[in-house]
């Protein structure tokens, strides 16, 4: 069976995207188990006092978008949530982290998040649409992530977490490091419809 990727040529983490990998192919290439399931995430149990404020400002923003590109979903209907979740845990965001662990795995993360310095990972990837292939991307993410010298020990965190999101829809997985195994989440979380889940699960990742 031919290669997916050549192993003599360069590649980044959005060039899985844009060669529409599956997913189970590329966690195969780089020696993990891949598969979809219903993930049960831990939710934040804590008053979201900000929940409101984030909900109005979404509403308004979302039919005012007359052209909704991978920037302005960025800026309109991502970061806002990443930040308000992000100011719960009292965490980090990095945007735009640069990441190399091999010619083949490399790139930029859109968002990283974390406790602390670089404790209790969450990865975000942003994109403008197709949010499967998007899975493959963050998929790649989540392994590079799992063998960068500057991540948690996987005593630390045992299972890495990270999602993908074209603004209106988020999709969560999750690395279990010693398993070395991947796990894409059947269900999605649409906003602003499932906002306070989403908030809930983004700080319990983080905390």
């Amino acid at each position: 069976m031919p290669s997916i990727l050549n192993e003599n040529q360069t590649y980044t983490f959005s060039n899985f995207f844009e060669l529409r990998l599956d997913a189970i192919d590329l966690a195969n290439y780089f020696g993990y188990q891949f598969r979809r399931a219903p993930l049960s995430l831990p939710q934040y149990s804590g008053t979201l006092d900000r929940l409101p404020q984030l909900e109005e400002d979404l509403f308004d923003i979302i039919p005012r978008l007359v052209r909704m590109n991978e920037q302005s979903k960025r800026e309109a209907l991502i970061f806002p949530v990443i930040k308000t979740a992000a100011r719960y845990a009292n965490a980090l965001i990095r945007i735009e982290q640069p990441l190399k662990i091999t010619h083949q795995l490399q790139g930029s993360l859109d968002y990283l998040l974390s406790t602390d310095n670089l404790h209790q990972l969450v990865v975000i990837e942003a994109k403008q649409g197709d949010i499967d292939y998007g899975f493959t991307q963050l998929l790649s993410e989540l392994i590079a992530l799992d063998q960068w010298e500057r991540s948690p020990t996987q005593e630390q965190q045992p299972q890495l977490i990270g999602a993908v999101t074209i603004g209106e829809l988020w999709r969560f997985g999750i690395l279990d490091r010693m398993k070395k195994q991947i796990i894409e989440d059947v269900i999605g979380y649409r906003v602003p419809s499932d906002l306070e889940m989403l908030l809930r699960l983004l700080i319990q990742a983080l905390l």
